[in-house]
Formats: C-alpha cells, structure tokens, sequence
C-alpha cells in the first residue's frame, strides 16, 4: 500500500511539472501571439501591412506554427507567429528572398506577386521562362522577381533552358541574343559563355543596368548567391560600386564584352529566328531572344510643366560632387530615401511624398530618415505633390498650405517605372494583370 501510495505521488508531481510546463508554453505563446497582434496593428496603422511585390502567403490550413519561417526570413519582422499559425505583419518591407517558402517544413507558403485588391501586370512566361512567343525568354524582374539573387538565378536556368531548346539545324549569325545587363543578364550571359554559344548582349544604358542607378551607398545584396563561372557570392551587405567591380572583373576575366548605349527597338520574327534592331539601326540575326530588361527599365514621369528642364533627373549619380544646392527628391521609396539621404550631406534637401507615411521602405532606412527629421537634415514634406517646375523654383501642392514656391536647383524624381507593355506587345508577347498570383508554390506530389 505505502508502494502504491508513493507511486501515485510521484505520478502526480510529475503530472504537475508537465501541467505546469504546458501551462508556461501555452502562457509564452499567448504572449507572443498578443506582441505579434500588436505590430499588426502598428503595421496597418502606418501602411506597412499590404505587400507591394514579391511576398509569401500562408496557407492556414496548412501551418503547423513551426516557427521555421520566421527564422529563415533575414529581414526584421516580415512574419511572425498568432495563434499557432504564421502571419505577415510588415508586408510592404518584403523583399522576396524566398527563405520562408524553403523553410517551411509542411510546404505551406507559396511566393506570389499582386494582390486580390492590387493587380501586377506580368508578361506570359511558362516554367522555361519562354514566353507565349516560341524563341523568346524572359528573365528578371521584368517576370516578376526583382530581387538580385533571384535574377541572377533565373538568368542561368532560363540560358540552361535555352541551351536545351537548340536545334542544330537552325542557323543564325548568334545562338542567342540577351537584352539587358542587369543581374539577370549578366548570368545568363556567363552560362552563354560556358557552354561556348556565339551571343551579344545589348544593355541600353551601362553594364549592371538598374543597379547601375543605385545610390552609391545602397545595400543590394542580403544573402550570398551562386553566380556562373564564379561560384558562390558571399557579399552579405555590399554596395552597387563594388557588386559592379564583381561583375566587371568576371566579364573581363572570361572575356565577356557588353555593348552599352545599345537599345533595342524592334524584334522581328524570321524563318530562322529573329532579327533584333537597336535605335543606332544595329542589326543581329539570332536563334533565340532572351529579355532581362528589368521592369523599371523607363522612368516614370509625373508630367507637371517643366519636367522637361535640365535640372531634372531621375537616377542619382556621384552625390559627393554636388554641394550647395537646393534640391527637392520626390517619391516615398528606398531610392528616394537613399538619395535625400546622401544629397543632404552637403545640400539644402526637400523630401517630398504624397502619402502621410513612409509605407514601402526597409527598416534601416526609415530609422535613418527619421534621425535625419529630427537633426534637421532633411525636410519632408508629407501629403505634397510637385506640381511646376521652372528655372529657379519648384511649385508644391500640401495639405495644409495650399501651392506652395520654393527657390529650387535641381529635382530628383523617383517614382518608380514603367512595364515596357509597347515594346513586348510589338514582339507579340502577352500580358496580363494578375492578382495575387503565385510566381513560387510547391507543387503537390
């Protein structure tokens, strides 16, 4: 009897170690779930919550609550776990790494692009990365995945794919032409050259294309990547300057020339493949097109009078030789926040966006903007609009005080890009709006 006695004793105590264990667990979850809750609320509070490009979507039905997901993902509180199940919480700060997607032990996040409300238009592009015109490939952001590991991956299997769609008794005075010489174009141009086909690659501006136009202090990388003929690229936090001296001292060391100032106007569809035309009137016969033009390839303009003026800019180069000036950046996004920020060093800046908050922006570029507010720096102003440029001032549209005219320099407009629908419509290539549409899911077995 005082065996059993002291069996049940010690039964019980540890059944109330284990209670009290399961109690504590249960405490913590609720916790988190409330501190999750709450960036939630703060997150739609100051418009973070809605994505606005590449992001994972859960699927509830799937979620164990692993937690995997939260921990794969780089960036600060994209995601987070409420309830057992994971969540976004910062939407708009995605950047798309595709970490989350890979972590997920059940599959149950998929990577997609657009909203039910926001719809992306996207070029037809099937798993090959040929678009509905046979011959033709895309590659990049113009597809839908702008972030620069990303690119530069779909570069390399869209040429692999390219390679395995060669017939040799098509002939041509190219194997394959590449437009672009972004991330995407530079990999794909590298896997060209490794398989030895005979290619050009034409880039409208200069060699790492929208890169290119980065503020020199921008951070363009947050996770290594495998670039072709290199290896792997463990640069975790680097500048545009030194990804563009990577890239270069890669071309050149494998003899890789890129025609710059080169853009393209017309492809034109042949018995043999494809002419493709460029605005100096260059002409190249080629098996197969591939497109890495990116998406934001054409400035968006605001068309207020005056944009036409010298003084008007839409990319920001050598900040560190101008001084003294009078400038006003306009738009709410990272470039425009980099550029007021480097401008403001030796200029009088005036940051203007039309919304009531920074709403796109990645956490370290908002806490530097803010120091910058309050030491002065910079002058935002919220809720404005330009509205007239002319020689000597700038006329601003605010909430508050009507149009307002201000002695004014130089203007840096960043207002994102344009989807070149003419130029892909002239190819023949098809484009549809999507809405919430998945570029990553796991297919079922």
């Amino acid at each position: 009897m005082e065996i059993l006695f002291e069996k049940i004793l010690i039964y019980g105590i540890v059944g109330l170690i284990c209670l009290g264990i399961i109690l504590y667990y249960l405490r913590a979850l609720r916790l988190k779930s409330k501190a999750v809750e709450a960036k939630i609320a703060k997150a739609k509070e100051h418009g973070m919550y809605e994505p606005v490009s590449l992001h994972p979507v859960i699927n509830p039905d799937l979620c164990i609550g692993s937690g995997a997901c939260v921990q794969a993902c780089p960036e600060n509180d994209i995601l987070g776990l409420r309830n057992g199940r994971a969540e976004l919480i910062n939407a708009s700060q995605c950047v798309g790494h595709g970490a989350c997607f890979h972590a997920c032990p059940v599959q149950a996040i998929s990577l997609c692009i657009g909203t039910e409300k926001r719809g992306v238009e996207l070029p037809h592009v099937h798993q090959s990365f040929e678009t509905n015109v046979p011959g033709v490939y895309i590659a990049g952001e113009l597809g839908g995945m702008g972030l620069i590991k990303n690119s530069v991956e779909q570069g390399r299997q869209a040429m692999e794919n390219i390679v395995k769609s060669m017939d040799p008794a098509e002939k041509a005075e190219y194997d394959v032409v590449i437009v672009g010489a972004g991330p995407a174009g530079i990999s794909a141009a590298l896997t060209a050259k490794k398989h030895k086909l005979k290619f050009v690659c034409l880039e409208q501006d200069t060699l790492g294309g929208t890169v290119y136009t980065f503020p020199r202090s921008k951070i363009v990388m947050t996770s290594p990547m495998e670039l072709p003929l290199y290896g792997k690229v463990k640069l975790h936090e680097t500048s545009k300057s030194e990804l563009l001296q990577l890239w270069t001292t890669v071309l050149e060391k494998h003899d890789i020339h890129i025609t710059e100032n080169s853009k393209v106007e017309v492809i034109t569809p042949e018995e043999s493949g494809f002419t493709v035309t460029t605005k100096d009137g260059g002409q190249y016969h080629t098996r197969r097109v591939l497109l890495a033009i990116g998406r934001r390839g054409t400035p968006r303009k605001l068309n207020v009078p005056g944009e036409d003026l010298d003084k008007v800019a839409y990319r920001l180069l050598e900040p560190e030789h101008i001084s003294g000036k009078r400038i006003i950046v306009v738009g709410g996004g990272d470039s425009a926040i980099e550029a007021a920020l480097l401008l403001a060093e030796q200029n009088n800046v005036i940051l203007s966006y039309r919304s009531g908050a920074f709403k796109r922006i990645k956490p370290g570029n908002s806490e530097r903007i803010q120091l910058a507010i309050q030491k002065g720096l910079v002058q935002v102003e919220y809720n404005s609009n330009l509205v007239r440029i002319t020689p000597e001032t700038i006329e601003l549209s605010t909430e508050d005080r009507g149009v307002i005219t201000l002695k004014n320099d130089l203007v840096y407009i960043f207002a994102g890009g344009e989807l070149p629908t003419k130029f892909l419509e002239k190819v023949g290539i098809g484009i549809t709006k999507r809405f919430g549409y998945a570029l990553l899911k796991h297919q079922k077995n």
